[in-house]
């Protein structure tokens, strides 16, 4: 591959640590002296014309889509490293979580008084925000019909909205997604409350294409294994300790929970 070709980055990701995934973009073209191009993914990863034509170089990918993908496409992905927060919660692991939350306002204090509730999500490809809600209540033998109705909002922050507006009563939220809003929104938190916590699941990854030299492959992942004073600088303003090398058999655990889900719509 040229040193001079610019590197095609797109997140799938939530938009509000968009700021985190341009830095580093920016940091790999800064110590890797290749120009990066970064763009919001514009549909499901499993329907993007891009991913399917194998025309993105690295992407921010939830570990769902992200190995369910890899069962079309077994030689197009390799997982390069993945997040590790600061939060004892999270154990000095790759992982995460999916909160489930209600408004902190209604009488709805554990997980079986929403039943005949109103549930949103963000999308169906969602680990966090659907997945494993839908694994729970199999594995909880809860009824299918245990919501009395399902709303699909778009995306993670706009269910949190939901939640607090009264729009619908519960929402399954990316542990990092709801930190960060809280982080950014603060007065949100008077009005939300957790009454599960579901997971933990490996920790959405950067990705990277195959057909890019093995020596550039390697020496991204080095430069996020140890990152500069200004790249760390920004991994603190988002709570995050260090990356961690990662494998895509990590999220095969993903694919088997998904395959044994019941869908609660």
């Amino acid at each position: 591959m040229s040193r001079n070709k610019s590197l095609r980055v797109v997140s799938y990701l939530a938009p509000n640590w968009w700021e985190f995934y341009q830095a580093i973009a920016t940091y790999l073209s800064r110590v890797l002296q290749i120009a990066t191009q970064l763009e919001v993914g514009k549909s499901d990863p499993l329907a993007d014309p891009l991913l399917l034509q194998d025309q993105i170089d690295l992407a921010f990918i939830c570990g769902l889509p992200l190995i369910r993908y890899s069962q079309i496409s077994p030689q197009q992905l390799q997982t390069l490293v993945a997040p590790v927060m600061q939060s004892s919660r999270y154990g000095n692991l790759p992982i995460y979580y999916a909160d489930v939350i209600v408004n902190a306002h209604s009488d709805h204090k554990r997980f079986a008084d929403l039943s005949g509730k109103t549930f949103c999500y963000n999308d169906l490809g969602s680990n966090s925000g659907y997945n494993l809600l839908c694994h729970y209540l199999s594995q909880a033998r809860y009824p299918k019909n245990f919501f009395g109705k399902t709303l699909q909002s778009g995306s993670h922050q706009h269910s949190i909205r939901w939640v607090v507006e009264g729009f619908a009563d519960c929402a399954a939220i990316d542990s990092l997604v709801l930190e960060q809003e809280l982080k950014n929104f603060p007065e949100l938190s008077q009005h939300l409350r957790v009454v599960e916590v579901l997971g933990p699941s490996p920790m959405p990854p950067l990705v990277v294409a195959q057909r890019l030299d093995i020596s550039l492959i390697e020496q991204m992942r080095l430069a996020l294994l140890q990152p500069d004073a200004q790249m760390q600088s920004v991994m603190q303003q988002f709570g995050v300790k260090r990356f961690a090398t990662v494998e895509l058999k990590d999220y095969q655990i993903l694919h088997q929970i998904y395959s044994d889900r019941f869908t609660v719509r």
